[in-house]
């Protein structure tokens, strides 16, 4: 399953070098496509399912829009840390969504979404380059949403985006 290999990613990364090294899983272009892949089919199958409600009670997503330009100016921790505060906000919204979710499709799709989601934040949990645990005490900037369809536009934005920069930045530095 695609949270599974997300996971598997994961243990990977923490494995010393060997016939799996984590640059190899960074520097392989068609891991991150596949995820923007994933993030594209699970925003349209969410757009197909029947009468989705409009949230009773609105959500909090991140703004994950970005200037190019700023983003190159960042430390790879910087991007970490800020990619984790977007997915944290964006797991938290999943889960209230759910609890308002009751028909199948729907609710099918956000756990999808949520897996996906809480398989990144421990993705990027492994990368770190500056000492201490990672505190989600953060703050991203955010805005209301009572569309759940606006949930999985945010998650695919997000991937397509700045992960996909992030993982860019990273094949940069370790696939010398």
């Amino acid at each position: 399953s695609p949270p599974g290999l997300l996971l598997l990613t994961s243990f990977l990364l923490h494995v010393e070098e060997g016939r799996a090294s984590p640059t190899r899983l960074v520097c392989d272009n068609r891991l991150i496509q596949k995820y923007i892949g994933e993030a594209k089919d699970m925003e349209k199958r969410a757009g197909h399912c029947q009468a989705l409600p409009a949230l009773s009670c609105p959500t909090v997503l991140p703004l994950v829009d970005f200037s190019l330009q700023q983003w190159k100016s960042k430390s790879n921790e910087i991007k970490r840390r800020e990619i984790l505060c977007d997915l944290a906000l964006l797991v938290g919204a999943v889960a209230g969504a759910q609890g308002q979710v009751t028909q199948e499709c729907g609710a099918r799709q956000l756990s999808q979404l949520y897996q996906h989601a809480n398989s990144f934040i421990l993705l990027l949990q492994t990368f770190s380059w500056e000492a201490g645990p990672w505190e989600p005490g953060c703050s991203p900037r955010s805005m209301e949403q009572t569309h759940i369809t606006g949930i999985f536009l945010t998650y695919r934005q997000l991937v397509q985006g700045k992960l996909r920069f992030f993982f860019h930045d990273l094949a940069k530095d370790l696939c010398k």
